[in-house]
Parts: structure tokens; sequence; C-alpha cells
């Protein structure tokens, strides 16, 4: 009994404990959460209050870039008017309510046209800008009213904001006949109908290619613009030829002036082609980029016709351009040049035709012009302008162009047209690497000047007229020389210039008196400022013609070319000084069809007994004329010719090698130019063979020239044909000249030099020749005496030092298809040759 209360007791004791440390853990707790609810109120409090700073700084921050982007917007769109003001200025940029045509300044270029405004945010009438003349074709899609009305804006303002006459407007409308754009048709505007779009096309590929070829793709020419108004019958009955014509005129019309307004048809991508997509409200344009375009709304039908009679007023207010027909006189060949020469070259502002005379005084011309300024086009016009006045016995023609192009081709016969100028002499084209030809041509009028001053002594006369009185049998027409992008002859400071300057100069100072004027031109300032360290040169020149912007061609205080417009020049005959200006707008020449018809006109009129005249073009080669290739027979004479190229002079005559029975008489060919070099020596053998009989051994020593060697043995059937394996260098004289033709003989091995270097110094004595090909000049060291004549190709001229006859070597820097040659019994230095093509199948 007393265990049992004990141990009650003790599980009461623990009880208690056990309550006592619950309540003491439940306070604890109680304790904690109290202290988290406070936290979480604090948290809570915390975050609401950062909630509101953030939102009250965002607004602050929102409010303040607004209003920056609000003053920058408003800023960058001011500035936006101004640049479209200034891209789009008058016509081109003015609203309808004020809109007027205007003319653009003088000198300055087409601009932008406004189509409508930019939806630019709160921005309000920021213009829309798009190109056209001078920078882009168009194409529009869309319905077909919006792009109706938009075509008949872009035209309106072109043509308002141009001077009359600089836009030519056809339009392509198969479907309306021409009624979308009829309120354009007082001013002129050429409708094609249906089934004329091949034709058009072909029209214009014509005109940019005539433009391309005379390089006037900035010339005194207006633009044209050509509306395609197409259908999807027009676009489905698109043939593959008429496709590849648009997609050419898209790719080079921009740069020729030729621009398309397109609709229903596909044009191919270029950087060139403007695409305008039309919605419902708004179109958008690819410079634009995503910008949406709110289009101006048309004037009213009846204020768009009033507009284009304004247009057209203004065009009937000026007279049209003047074009070759009106420089026509009424007789053709009627005037004398006697006293002189005077022909028109264009119009003044009061429609009167000026004329630029050439005789005592002004005895010569200067042309000055930058590219592009229709220099060109100015001396075809004024060679025209002569022609028709003055005949073949009373004019003559020398023309050199010194430009990579073949301008004066046109007056020479070709292989299209047989026809040429019957006052031209002489014509050279592509002369730009041929000073030799420059200076051949100014010898030949030199020759002509002192026959023509011997004439005037032994007859006792002054000048030309009055030679021409007292020696009435003689024929003495007057002489113009023309030479375009003259400089190229004075450049450098090598004895080529300073022959060229004194030859100038002489014919400057005495060829007035005897009828010969020269015309210079140059599109460089440079080139006419050097005329002006030579004062007894220029002082000669006192009629000046300067295109527009050209400069150093006036005086320095004529600012008059500074200010002329396109298409004009100024004609000035007191050396440039201010006051004595006429200024001239200028035809057109570029026109292949109309000069065509004058020339065969010309042609056909021409006097009996006048010769074709030379045309020298530095880019074609020669043919071995066909009088080489025959055999003829005859027994030859002691010294044979062997034919190597053509030289370059006024009359196309051969360069020969006489080879008679003296020391020497052997040729060596140095260069690695395989093809000219077997030309060299097959025009050589094939000539020797025409002249009579002869033996001939062909040795091939090059691999690359083994099949010119085995087309030379085929030509001459009894030739002997020797190789590296049988090479027999025997010196074996016969009854008729031997000559042993060479290929490779720099590879001839050391055991046959020694018979070859015999062959050399000895055969020519028993007529036998060696015309042999080396590929260096560092072989013909040991053979120097026994080779009398050479010919270089592309060997520097340090390497032929010691082949010339004076130290240091000749003035010379190898070109293609251009020789030196180098004769020890003829020359005193080298001349330039051009090897004869013998055969066209080089590979």
């Amino acid at each position: 009994m007393g265990n049992h209360q004990a141990l009650v007791a003790s599980v009461r004791q623990e009880l208690a404990e056990a309550r006592g440390t619950a309540r003491a853990v439940l306070a604890a707790a109680e304790s904690s959460r109290n202290e988290a609810e406070q936290r979480r109120r604090l948290v809570r409090d915390a975050y609401t209050t950062c909630l509101n700073q953030l939102a009250e700084a965002r607004e602050s921050t929102r409010g303040d870039i607004q209003r920056r982007y609000r003053g920058e917007s408003v800023k960058l769109a001011g500035h936006l008017r101004g640049l479209a003001t200034v891209s789009a200025a008058g016509a081109a940029g003015a609203s309808w309510r004020l809109w007027s045509p205007t003319e653009p300044d003088p000198g300055d270029s087409p601009g932008l046209l406004r189509i409508g405004t930019l939806a630019f945010d709160e921005t309000a009438g920021l213009p829309a800008l798009i190109p056209l003349l001078g920078a882009a074709h168009l194409h529009l899609d869309g319905p077909s009213t919006v792009v109706a009305d938009m075509v008949t804006a872009i035209l309106l303002r072109a043509l308002g904001s141009v001077r009359p006459g600089d836009v030519r407007l056809t339009v392509y409308d198969p479907v309306h006949l021409g009624g979308t754009l009829a309120p354009f048709a007082p001013l002129g505007v050429s409708f094609v109908g249906p089934g004329g779009l091949g034709t058009l096309l072909d029209d214009l590929v014509e005109h940019i290619c005539r433009r391309v070829a005379n390089h006037t793709t900035t010339g005194p020419e207006p633009w044209r613009v050509v509306v395609l108004l197409a259908d999807r019958a027009t676009a489905a009955e698109l043939t593959a030829p008429q496709r590849a014509q648009l997609d050419r005129i898209v790719r080079t019309g921009v740069a020729c002036g030729v621009h398309l307004v397109v609709r229903g048809l596909d044009l191919e991508d270029h950087p060139t082609v403007e695409r305008i997509v039309a919605g419902d409200e708004t179109v958008t344009c690819s410079s634009l980029g995503d910008l949406e375009v709110r289009l101006d709304p048309l004037p009213p039908a009846d204020r768009v016709t009033a507009h284009c009679r304004s247009i057209a007023d203004r065009q009937n207010a000026n007279p049209a351009a003047p074009t070759l027909d009106d420089l026509e006189p009424e007789r053709p060949w009627a005037e004398s040049s006697r006293y002189g020469l005077s022909a028109p070259i264009g119009d003044s502002t009061d429609g009167t035709l000026v004329d630029v005379p050439l005789g005592d005084d002004p005895p010569h011309a200067l042309i000055g012009g930058p590219p592009g300024s229709g220099k060109t086009n100015l001396i075809h016009v004024w060679l025209a302008a002569l022609s028709t006045r003055y005949g073949p016995e009373e004019l003559a023609f020398y023309l050199l162009d010194f430009k990579q192009d073949a301008a004066f081709a046109r007056y020479a016969p070709g292989p299209r047209d047989p026809s040429w100028l019957p006052q031209l002499r002489l014509a050279g084209v592509n002369v730009s690497g041929d000073r030799e030809f420059g200076l051949a041509t100014l010898r030949h009028l030199g020759e002509e000047l002192r026959a023509r001053a011997q004439a005037a002594k032994r007859c006792g006369a002054g000048k030309l007229a009055e030679l021409r009185t007292r020696d009435p049998a003689g024929h003495w027409p007057r002489i113009v020389a023309v030479i375009d992008e003259f400089p190229v002859l004075l450049t450098g400071r090598d004895a080529a210039a300073e022959e060229a300057a004194d030859l100038l100069e002489d014919l400057a100072r005495r060829g007035r008196a005897q009828g010969i004027h020269l015309v210079l031109a140059s599109q460089e300032v440079s080139g006419i400022q050097a005329l002006w360290g030579r004062p007894g040169l220029i002082g000669q020149f006192t009629l000046r013609i300067a295109l527009p912007k050209a400069r150093r061609v006036l005086a320095d205080d004529n600012l008059a070319a500074a200010v002329i417009p396109r298409f004009h020049a100024v004609v000035n005959t007191e050396s440039g000084t201010p006051g004595a200006n006429r200024v001239v707008r200028l035809p057109d020449a570029g026109d292949p069809a109309a000069w065509r018809t004058l020339q065969r006109r010309l042609w056909r009129d021409r006097p009996a007994g006048c010769e074709e005249p030379r045309l020298f073009d530095g880019d074609a080669v020669p043919r071995l004329p066909s009088a080489y290739r025959r055999r003829t027979g005859n027994t030859v004479g002691s010294s044979p010719g062997a034919v190597l190229g053509e030289r370059i002079d006024v009359a196309a005559q051969p360069a020969r090698l006489r080879l008679g029975r003296m020391a020497g008489r052997n040729l060596a060919v140095a260069g690695t130019r395989t093809p000219e070099a077997c030309d060299i020596l097959a025009a050589a053998a094939l000539s020797l063979a025409a002249q009579g009989p002869a033996r001939f051994t062909v040795v091939c020593l090059a691999t690359e020239a083994e099949h010119a060697a085995a087309r030379l043995v085929a030509d001459l059937p009894d030739a002997d044909r020797q190789d590296i394996a049988d090479l027999r260098l025997d010196l074996t004289a016969g009854e008729v000249p031997r000559y042993l033709i060479g290929y490779g003989l720099d590879a001839t091995a050391p055991e046959h030099r020694t018979a070859l270097h015999t062959l050399l110094t000895d055969g020519p004595e028993q007529r036998v020749h060696v015309l042999g090909w080396w590929r260096s000049t560092a072989p013909l060291a040991g053979h120097l005496d026994a080779i009398g004549a050479w010919v270089a190709l592309d060997v520097e001229a340090s390497d032929l030092a010691a082949l010339h006859p004076q130290t240091g070597g000749p003035v010379w820097q190898p070109r293609t298809r251009r020789a030196l040659f180098f004769d020890r019994s003829v020359h005193r230095t080298p001349e330039v040759i051009i090897p004869y093509e013998v055969n066209s199948d080089h590979t």
C-alpha cells in the first residue's frame, strides 16, 4: 500500500512537470507567432510603399520621355520638312492648292517628287518624296483608279519642275487607248497603241545603246519617261525577247535618261526600281520602308487639264532645240573656203543660227568641257555643218581621238555602212596608247604645210587665198585637224611629247596662212592648263568654245561657262575675254540614223576621184595583206624584203626588212608573247615566199610554237621541218635564197650553238638568212654583231640596251600587239610597229 501511494505521487509529479513544460513551449510559440505576424505586417507595408514610389517614378520618367520624344520629333520633322523643301523644290513639292510650273536654276539636277504625307505619330504634314528623273523607274501596284491618280500626279510634278522640252513623254495604254492620261495630250505625248509594245521596247533599247556607244549617257538629250499601263492580256502576251528588252531597259535605262512608270508588268529587282504598293487609304514605297503614305488628293480634272496647258504654253514659248537639218544650207557645197570657213553649230536665245568662223582670224579653236558636258556632240555638230557647206575640193578633215572609243569611226567606211564623209582624209580612233600615230599625223600635216609654203613662194603668193588665185591647177583645200583629248600627245617629258609640242606650235603659227586649222579638245583641266605654259602655242587659239562647267578655256574672269545649262556652249572669238561671249544652244548629233542619212547623201554626191579615207583603229589588229600570201613565180631580186608588221603611219605601209647579201642580214624576234612572235615569223616567211623562189627551213625548239610551226610548213609545202631531235644547222647555200625560220632558238643545245653562230655570221653573204625567235635577250649576247635587225615584244627597255645604238636603251613601254623594230642599216632609232595577224586561230 505504501508503495502504491509513492508511485501515484511520483506520476503526479511528472505530469505536473510535463504540463509546465508544455505551457512554456506554448507560450514561446505564441510569442514567435506574434513576432512573425509583426514582421509580415512591416514587410507588407514596406512593399506597398515601394510600389507606390516606383509607380510615381515610372509615371514621372514616362512623362519626361514623352516630352523629350515629342520635342525631338517636332525638331526632326522640321529638319525633314526643310530637307524636303530643298529636295523637292518648286512644282516638285508644292501643295496642289498653290501649285504652278517652275523652272530649276541653271545647272541643278532633278530632285524628288512629292506624292503625299507620312503617317508619323502626331507629326502632321511630313512630305513623302520619291525619286524619278535621273534616279529611278517606278513600279506601281494597287487599284486601277488609285494608280491612275498617282501616275497623273507624278507626271504633272515631273513635267512642271523641269525646263520646257527636257522630258519626252510616251504612253502605252491599250485598255483606254491613252484616255487615262488624256489631260497630257497638249504636251505632245507619244501614245502607243495596242500591239506596239515590242516596237517601243526595241526603240528604247536602241536609244540606250546609241547613247552608251557615243559616250553621251549624260549628254544633251531630254529625259524619256515611258508610261506602261499594261493589262492582263499584255502581260500574258509578253514574249521572251520582249521580256529581255524590258529587263535591259530596267538595268541600263536610268543611266541613259530613260525612265519607266509601269503598272501591270513585273520588273526585275534592281536598285533603280522604286516599288509603290497602294492600299485602300495608304500606300507604301520601297525607299520609305514600312512607313505608310497618305496620298495627296489630286486636283479636280479641269485644274489638271489647265496645268497641262500651262506647261504646254511654257514649251511653246521656247523654240525647239535645233537639229542637224536646221544647220544645213539651202544648197550643199555651194560655199568657197578661199577666205576662210564659217558654219553654224546651233542657235542663240533669239532663235538665230550662230556661225563659228575659222580663217586668218581666228585661226584655231580650243574646246573644253568636263565629262558628260557634250564635247563629242559639239564636234560632231561642227563637222556636220562644215561638211554640208564645203565640198571635198574646199575642205579636208584629219581627225584624231585619243579617248578609248571610236567616235570618229562613223565618218569612215565600215562593215555595215560602206559610205564615208567625202571631206575625210584620215581618222584615228582608239589611239590613246599610240602617240606614234598622233606624231605621224602631225608630221604629215607639217609636210603639207611645207609643200604649200613652197608653192606659195614659187607663185609669189602669201596666204592661201592668193595661192589659190595664182595656182588654180593646184588642189589646196583648207584643212581642219581635230585632236580630241590632245593632252595625251603632250604627256610626259620624253622626246615624243617634246616633238609633238613643237609640231603643234609650228602648225599653229604658220598654218593659219596656208589654210591649216587646228581644233584641240579636252575634258581635263590639267591638259588645257598645259597649253598656258607655251605662250607661242596658246596665243594662236583665239577661238574658245566652253561647255557647261568648263574651266581654263575662257579667261579667268569670264564665268559664263559656269552658269550655262545643258545642251549649250559659250563661243568666244577673242581668246575668252569677257564681253565677246555668245551662248549657243546645240543640236543633238547622236542619232545614228539621221547622221547615216546625211553622210550617204554627201557620199553619193562625191566628185569623181574622191579617195577613200584612211582609218586607223588602235584596237584593231591588221591582217597580213593577201598580196604577201600569193606566189608570184618571179625571179627574186638581189634584196628581197621580209614584211614584219604594219607601220604606225598615215599610210598603212608595211614594215620591211631587206635581206641582201650583206653581213648581219638576220632578224631576231625577242619576247615571250608566243602568238605575236609566231605571227611575225609567219608574215616574214610568207612575204618572202611571195616574192620569188626560195628555200625554207623551219626549226621549232619551243613546244608552245609547234602548232604555228606546223601551220607555216603547211603554207610552205617545200619547207624543210626540223626540231630538237633532228636539228641540223648547216650552212648550205644554193641558187636561190635560203631562210631558216627558228622558233625558240634560245633553246639551242650547246653542241649546236657554234653552228648557229656560224650560220648567223657567214650565212647572209651566201644568201642564207636566219629569222629567229628568242624568248629572252640574254642568249643573243654572243651574236650581236651578226644580227642586224631585231623586233622586241614584251621586253623592257633596259634589256634592250645591248641591242640599241645609244646608251641606256630605247624609250619603250611594252604593250599588247605592239613591237619595237630596229634595223641598224636603216633606222637611227627604233620604230613601233603592229605585228600582222597571220592566223586567227590562236589559242
